[in-house]
């Protein structure tokens, strides 16, 4: 056993993050007990909502403790086993990211195959990033055939299964948001997105009405702020909005306002529905089949953004706050 490096939380940040709010430290191995195993981590995940976990604020999830590693989705390979159900050489994937080497309880992990596909596609669009698009959009947002959906942040990880997900369960038209022309040109020529914009190029209510002139039926918010008040001012009759994120909002210092046309959902019978895709893990296996059909047969593609190193873990992470990633972004370890 060998020492291993891992990324603390070290302050909580106020307003954007800054690289003095972590700490890169190396840690000495630890014995396993019984029914656990060492993993030696091989990819890991950062996401926007790691970003409420570095504050004290009451939330959905326990907030990162000071002077302790972060923690988030990761896959790696089993170098040590005392559990009867992992063994040694199996990737798994667990939730123990930010960290080069983690022991886990056997009965935490999942065995994966990456002999059917890349470790990385795992904390993707076959994990729990696809999972959100594919609840958010079937349970959340009533999905139906012929629906218009228009789903913020298109190039991320989220959204882009959102759009491609949507096209396949037949909408009719599917509509994205992005910062930037080269990730507006992915998603209309990667990604099948019937149309796309560049939200830096205008109001956004003004795009998105030039974009679906007649209207929207599903929305899935990755966003918030402008997005979400476009979105409802764009919405027809039983519309429907699913809020996944408000990335735009996560490192304001003080609370955003809310959207300023709300009593239109009054017009529209719309609804808006947060959700978690902690609440849908029971759409797991149904999610999983039918993306495996679906990555088979060309219909759901993914692009993953990397960058090497746990000590470039932090600066992922604020390039996903920026929009830096195209797809999912990944740090190889």
């Amino acid at each position: 056993m060998t020492a291993a490096r891992e990324v603390q939380l070290k302050s909580r940040p106020v307003g954007w993050p800054t690289h003095d709010d972590f700490e890169l430290v190396e840690t000495a191995p630890v014995p396993l007990e019984e029914g656990q195993v060492r993993v030696r981590n091989e990819v890991m995940s950062v996401d926007p909502y790691m970003r409420g976990r570095m504050s004290d604020a009451k939330s959905y999830a326990e907030p990162y403790a000071l002077g302790e590693a972060m923690h988030g989705g990761a896959v790696g390979v089993v170098t040590e086993s005392r559990s009867d159900a992992v063994a040694v050489g199996d990737h798994v994937l667990h939730g123990l990211g930010w960290r080069e080497e983690a022991v886990v309880d056997g009965s935490a992990v999942r065995v994966v195959d990456t002999a059917v596909a890349p470790a990385s596609a795992y904390l993707g669009v076959l994990g729990m990033t696809g999972l959100t698009a594919y609840a958010g959009l079937t349970r959340v947002a009533g999905l139906k055939k012929g629906d218009v959906v228009f789903v913020s942040g298109a190039a991320g990880a989220v959204g882009s299964v959102v759009g491609q997900v949507a096209k396949a369960l037949g909408a009719s038209r599917v509509i994205g948001s992005a910062g930037s022309d080269e990730k507006v040109r992915h998603l209309l020529d990667d990604l099948g997105f019937d149309a796309a914009f560049n939200y830096k190029e205008g109001r956004v209510s003004d795009l998105l009405r030039e974009a679906a002139p007649d209207g929207i039926d599903v929305y899935f918010d990755n966003v918030g702020g402008d997005h979400l008040e476009a979105a409802i001012g764009s919405l027809r009759q039983g519309g429907r909005i699913a809020i996944c994120g408000a990335i735009s909002v996560y490192n304001n210092t003080e609370a955003a306002p809310g959207p300023r046309n709300l009593a239109r959902l009054i017009q529209t019978r719309g609804t808006i529905t947060g959700f978690l895709v902690g609440d849908h893990w029971d759409l797991s296996g149904e999610y999983a089949e039918r993306a495996a059909g679906w990555i088979a047969d060309g219909s759901l593609a993914s692009r993953e953004t990397f960058v090497d190193g746990i000590d470039h873990a932090v600066d992922a992470f604020l390039g996903v706050l920026r929009g830096e990633n195209v797809g999912k972004m990944l740090v190889r370890l």
